[in-house]
């Protein structure tokens, strides 16, 4: 058994808030609860064989997502993971669509043909999931280039758009991470490069596998800002997103964000999750994020038991809705199927 983290596991704070509207708060608290209930529901239908393939969920990251994602606007870009499903539900992609796609069925948002590691949407500027770690680095990076060449030689007259590319701690020991950050500073593109620091690259324990764990100290090397932050609090990752993506879209160049989490769950549906310790474990499940936000609304008295209680009978109905359409979509036909291999007329 590896022995349980002690330096990264932040202490027990109360949540806090920097004059956030109330209905922001509500929406951030919806979604984080719809990212939630969605990987419960895939991981009831991966068990009842209606998935196939790798299944990884993001339970417990959810502020990551919701903090970052809900404070870009419509023309902005995500590029994700294979740890994508919330990342799409977020950026606003259907429950519908996504779990269809996870059904792999024609309605999916991908055609039924990418699956749980390649969600896609054009419509929503959302770039994929990727299968292999560090893929999505200079995809992001040759997203973040397309802004600046639609700003700078087609003269462009609207919003820098950003892009926003997540990955976990484990990539951050890969060759992708370092190029792209020295590119990304080289040419100050509107990035912002986020680690979803849950501690586990699969089985192994983050501060057994790098020789510097503190991730975002190694953006010094390449001169852009490098920031910690708990990723256990939305508030407070919404407040240093709002702060990267201002500097982006301002044509300031990049930043690196640490986000310390924790994934609930094994790295997929297929592990076992016996490498943890039950301490370790214990510890970040009692700074469950959408908990955290639901105290600190209800003590400030921001909203009622009944508004939240109305949200998640609302996020529930969504999701049985997408599990229904997700059943009652059609398969891909057999004869369509080489069709999306190459853009059509």
């Amino acid at each position: 058994m590896y022995e349980p983290l002690k330096k990264v596991i932040l202490p027990e704070t109360s949540i806090t808030s920097d004059n956030i509207s109330e209905d922001v708060l509500m929406l951030l608290y919806e979604d984080m609860l719809l990212g939630r209930n969605f990987e419960d529901m895939c991981a009831q239908m991966y068990y009842r064989g209606k998935m196939f393939g790798f299944v990884h969920l993001y339970n417990g990251q959810e502020a990551v997502s919701t903090g970052i994602i809900k404070a870009l606007k419509g023309n902005d870009y995500v590029c994700s993971t294979y740890r994508d499903h919330v990342h799409a539900l977020s950026k606003g992609i259907s429950a519908k669509s996504v779990m269809a796609e996870l059904f792999g069925k024609e309605t999916g948002c991908s055609r039924g043909r990418g699956g749980s590691m390649h969600i896609f949407s054009a419509k929503h500027n959302f770039l994929g999931g990727f299968a292999f770690i560090g893929e999505g680095i200079p995809i992001a990076i040759g997203s973040a280039f397309q802004s600046i060449y639609k700003k700078q030689v087609l003269h462009d007259k609207s919003l820098l758009s950003v892009t926003v590319c997540f990955f976990g701690d484990g990539t951050t020991n890969n060759g992708q991470f370092f190029e792209c950050l020295n590119m990304a500073v080289l040419w100050k593109l509107p990035v912002i490069f986020v680690v979803e620091n849950n501690q586990w690259a699969i089985g192994m324990a983050h501060h057994r596998s790098t020789s510097f764990p503190e991730i975002y100290k190694k953006a010094q090397a390449f001169g852009l800002p490098g920031i910690e932050v708990d990723g256990m609090d939305v508030l407070a990752v919404r407040n240093v997103a709002l702060k990267a993506i201002k500097r982006a879209r301002n044509g300031q160049g990049p930043t690196l964000i640490d986000a310390l989490t924790y994934r609930f769950r094994g790295h997929s549906l297929a592990d076992p999750d016996e490498l943890r310790s039950r301490q370790e474990k214990n510890a970040w499940l009692a700074r469950d994020p959408i908990k955290r936000l639901k105290k600190y609304m209800i003590n400030n008295s921001l909203v009622t038991v009944d508004q939240l209680s109305e949200i998640e009978l609302k996020i529930k109905k969504t999701i049985d809705d997408a599990v229904d359409f997700a059943l009652s979509s059609p398969e891909p036909k057999i004869e369509d199927l080489k069709r999306y291999l190459f853009a059509e007329d």
